[in-house]
């Protein structure tokens, strides 16, 4: 817990203007449609082996580069598209992180081709919530059997950078689960 001289306590963000609004504003809160969990699916990926500031920094850059993450126009994406990217300093230029934003794109596409949705699939694998607010960082998993059976049901569905370490960051940055420790100012009054 990071308490601030202002006696506000966040469980984790303080110190950054960019990281306390994310913190506040948006993560444990619930997100729905295609384009914005395409969104959150893509930067929990590109998150791997980084700081999620570093993340949180470049998203604006995201947005653009990724057509604001409308999966249609992403799923168009081709080679020299890659190649663009590659050299975008607004994003983490990693190739194959590039290329999962596109594939991930393309089975959103298929999902809703096949009569589904991105959010009716995500969602579907909501936990139920917990009885009370963790009391630490100790009390909240790196993956749940929801995160694995999440990850799972996406890989099958053509999705990839979607191990359930990865799934259960986005499930709680979506708001499927709310890991907010308690005494946070954003933890939810039990």
């Amino acid at each position: 817990m990071i308490t601030e001289t202002n006696d506000l306590v966040r469980c984790f963000g303080a110190g950054d203007p960019l990281y306390e609004r994310y913190h506040d504003e948006e993560w444990g809160l619930p997100v729905h449609g295609d384009a914005a969990l395409l969104e959150r699916i893509v930067l929990e990926g590109a998150q791997s082996g980084l700081a999620w500031i570093t993340i949180l920094r470049k998203r604006e850059g995201y947005r653009e580069a990724f057509a604001g993450f409308e999966p249609e126009a992403v799923a168009a994406f081709g080679e020299a598209d890659v190649d663009r990217l590659m050299e975008d300093a607004g994003i983490v230029r990693n190739r194959r992180k590039i290329e999962s934003a596109i594939v991930n794109a393309r089975a959103t596409v298929a999902l809703r081709d096949a009569g589904t949705s991105l959010d009716a699939l995500f969602w579907s694998f909501a936990p139920e919530p917990r009885a009370a607010a963790p009391s630490s960082w100790a009390d909240v998993p790196a993956s749940t059997p929801e995160s694995v059976a999440l990850a799972k049901e996406l890989k099958r569905a053509g999705f990839v950078f979607v191990g359930p370490t990865t799934m259960y960051a986005a499930m709680q940055a979506c708001g499927l689960v709310d890991d907010h420790i308690a005494g946070c100012v954003a933890a939810r009054d039990d």
